[in-house]
């Protein structure tokens, strides 16, 4: 029995109509789909990434990482695009409706009658998740299921991407059909919009003319302001084809890779950075990276790939984190304030002191080093003090560098 009443998704045709196929008709694990809604009403699933015969997203279980999650659907053939376009284009009404963006549930109908159905039937859809569970599916493939329906609500033309085209790939088709064009011209239409070519004598489509489309327009009003760039960094598309096997860890080194890239260009666009890091040594921009995935299991496959010991890498991390470039050069090298810098040298007195009214213990002085028992500070070369703390005899970078020492020091 369909549990459509209380599933709390799908609030279209379409909607409701992607539920009805997922419970009753795509043979998946009906003990499962009840728990998967309940894990989709929590919101644990992330963000869902929709391409051509996939869904992706992440979902968050009951371990520290979500798990990942893929959605394969069965797409149509280029035979089978065509035979589906050919029966909407024969109804004008339903042509034009898609044509002005609809997507009428008779839409369904058209594609029945040319023998294919748009919503999945028995073994056209595949979940596969990362987690341990060997259910089919099991709850955070079920989860990510009931977000398409979502996101169906949303656009129905979803659907037509999960059967493998396009928003525009199938209004170009559709437009073929329309004026008469081949079958393998409607299909080439579909997939390109510079091999959209009627039948001999047939009139082409002749498109717009660049001059009147990109010309100035006859009245000039003010000029929009600029999107701002958005809080932050954007997440990394669905892969749109597995890496292949032979290569273990290929995928997640290809999403952290386009998970970098998309942070430097958050970072370029709100000014964080004049280059992103892009001019960084390997070493310091190791350190960069680490940085960006303290704490989760992409930092050990670094570290393993780096030839670092975790202990190591995680120093240079967090030198990094609080203190950029000079923090890095810190963290190994010393320099010498009185021979350098006389009013370096003066800094040298008002860390002592800040270091006494927090520790009280004795103060030691090396190069531009200032130490009282666990607690240590390093002037840098730009003359902002950064703060340190000694953990297992090693000395850890532990805050934002600061011009006061007592502020450098006030967190620790």
């Amino acid at each position: 029995m369909s549990t459509l009443d209380d599933a709390g998704f799908g609030e279209t045709w379409w909607g409701r109509a992607w539920l009805e196929a997922l419970e009753q008709r795509a043979r998946l694990d009906p003990d499962r789909l009840p728990r998967g809604r309940a894990y989709a009403r929590s919101g644990a699933v992330g963000e869902l990434a929709l391409a051509p015969g996939e869904a992706r997203a992440q979902v968050q279980g009951r371990k520290t990482s979500p798990y990942e999650v893929r959605i394969r659907v069965r797409q149509f053939t280029d035979d089978e695009w065509n035979r589906v376009l050919a029966a909407i284009s024969a109804q004008l009404g339903h042509a034009a409706a898609l044509l002005d963006g609809e997507l009428p549930s008779e839409i369904a109908q058209d594609a029945a009658a040319a023998g294919l159905d748009l919503l999945p039937g028995g073994g056209e859809i595949g979940p596969r998740c990362n987690c341990p569970d060997d259910a089919d599916p099991c709850k955070h493939s079920a989860a990510a299921c009931y977000l398409i329906a979502d996101a169906l609500d949303t656009d129905p033309f979803a659907l037509f991407l999960l059967r493998g085209r396009t928003r525009d790939q199938i209004l170009a088709g559709v437009r073929a059909h329309r004026r008469g064009a081949a079958p393998g011209e409607a299909v080439d239409a579909a997939t390109s919009a510079s091999a959209a070519t009627a039948r001999p004598g047939r009139q082409a489509d002749t498109g717009v003319d660049a001059r009147a489309a990109f010309g100035a327009p006859s009245t000039v009003g003010p000029i929009p302001v600029a999107p701002l760039p958005p809080p932050r960094p954007g997440r990394p598309a669905a892969l749109p084809v597995d890496p292949p096997p032979w290569r273990a860890g290929l995928r997640d080194d290809l999403v952290e890779l386009a998970a970098d890239a998309a942070r430097r260009a958050w970072e370029l666009a709100i000014g964080l950075s004049p280059d992103a890091g892009l001019s960084l040594p390997p070493e310091a921009d190791l350190a960069r990276r680490a940085a960006c995935v303290l704490g989760t299991p992409l930092f050990a496959a670094i570290a393993t790939r780096s030839g670092y010991a975790e202990r190591d890498l995680a120093r240079r991390a967090l030198a990094w984190k609080h203190g950029g470039a000079e923090g890095l050069r810190l963290l190994t090298a010393e320099w010498d304030p009185a021979a350098e810098d006389p009013e370096a040298a003066a800094l040298l007195t008002d860390a002592r002191i800040a270091l006494r009214a927090k520790t009280g213990a004795a103060q030691t002085i090396r190069g531009n080093r200032v130490s009282a028992g666990k607690l240590q500070l390093r002037l840098g070369h730009d003359l902002l003090w950064y703060p340190y703390t000694r953990a297992d005899e090693e000395w850890e970078s532990s805050g934002s560098p600061q011009s006061d020492p007592s502020a450098a020091l006030a967190d620790l």
